[in-house]
């Protein structure tokens, strides 16, 4: 069942180029590394860009088994997070309601712009920018920022349904230590966390997703993760991308602004609000955090019932599935990556 899905779901031309770099790298014919992956797909419960991703062409068996691949997570989270549980999280306009308190930004739906036909000019007129989504989007694909004055108050609502867009929230002004690691979009502060079977917070790691001369920073859109101290806040190796092909990056390849050694603003506030917001609706037990770091403090952005497993591990470069057992007090992270 999970090959069936692995391969209605692959990227192609990107296991391509994996396979490509693997056999220079490595030496590994195309048939053998085929084989390798689908074994490994069964073995492991992982897919075959994942076999790539946590370079499995170079690992032995007990190594295999330290990582959580795609389906490792899909049961855990499925338990973690139940699906009749998960309503709160899929939704954005839900989410922002009922975590209102932990925002430094307001949202808006497309109802209640249809409802209040003043509301869109005051928006328009009271934010300079404008961050436009679709409330159940993934990934980032469906995320667009928009200058205010370039927009209609008369027309908005038609525009953001022939966009697919149902909210829109103003555009967060990031701390300036953030702006100037990388000015292209707002880089968020990813918490993994999970609560044990005594109810209590277990912070599972901690990660800065940086934008690379895009709008959003996510993984998946081919920007950079990088691993932080849980205790002090200072990312402390560098940031990596879910490509293979591309190098790790020890300072932003744009702005020249070192990664490694970058210090998170507000740290300790930070990790309040994950903690508190982690209390608040404890039917789901594992989310993923992002969140803003503004001149003020932190905000939350969203929480994600299916946290990726890349940005969890491949920063760090070790797996890291051990930590998803509840029912035993794990290790903290140590940090560690691949050259």
């Amino acid at each position: 069942m999970y090959l069936g899905y692995y391969a209605r779901r692959m990227k192609w031309p990107l296991l391509r180029s994996f396979m490509h770099a693997v056999k220079e790298r490595e030496g590994m014919g195309m048939a053998r590394q085929v084989f390798a992956f689908l074994r490994d797909s069964l073995r492991y419960n992982i897919s075959p860009l994942e076999w790539y991703q946590f370079g499995f062409a170079g690992l032995g068996h007990e190594e295999k088994l330290t990582w959580a691949g795609t389906g490792t997570m899909y049961e855990f989270q499925l338990s973690a997070n139940p699906p009749d549980k998960r309503g709160v999280l899929d939704d954005k306009r839900r989410f922002h309601s009922a975590y209102r308190e932990f925002f430094r930004h307001p949202l808006w739906s497309i109802d209640e712009l249809e409802r209040d036909l003043s509301l869109a000019g005051r928006v328009l007129s009271g934010h300079e920018r404008l961050v436009f989504k679709s409330s159940n989007g993934k990934c980032g694909a469906t995320v667009k920022v928009h200058r205010s004055a370039n927009l209609n108050p008369e027309g908005l609502v038609e525009w953001m349904q022939a966009h697919g867009f149902d909210m829109v929230e103003a555009f967060v002004e990031q701390h300036p230590a953030l702006q100037a690691l990388s000015p292209s979009a707002v880089n968020t502060v990813r918490i993994f966390t999970l609560l044990d079977d005594g109810g209590q917070v277990r912070i599972l790691g901690c990660r800065l997703r940086i934008s690379v001369n895009s709008h959003v920073d996510n993984l998946a859109a081919g920007n950079l993760a990088a691993p932080i101290d849980e205790e002090t806040g200072i990312v402390d190796g560098p940031g990596v991308y879910s490509d293979i092909t591309r190098p790790s990056e020890k300072a932003h390849p744009i702005t020249g602004t070192p990664i490694v050694g970058f210090e998170v603003p507000f740290w300790r506030e930070t990790l309040e609000l994950v903690h508190k917001a982690s209390l608040m609706h404890p039917q789901n037990r594992s989310i993923g955090w992002d969140l803003v770091i503004t001149p003020e403090g932190p905000g939350l952005i969203e929480g994600n019932h299916d946290w990726c497993k890349l940005v969890w591990q491949l920063p760090v470069g070790r797996g890291l599935k051990s930590l998803l057992d509840v029912s035993r007090d794990p290790s903290m992270i140590v940090s560690g990556w691949r050259e």
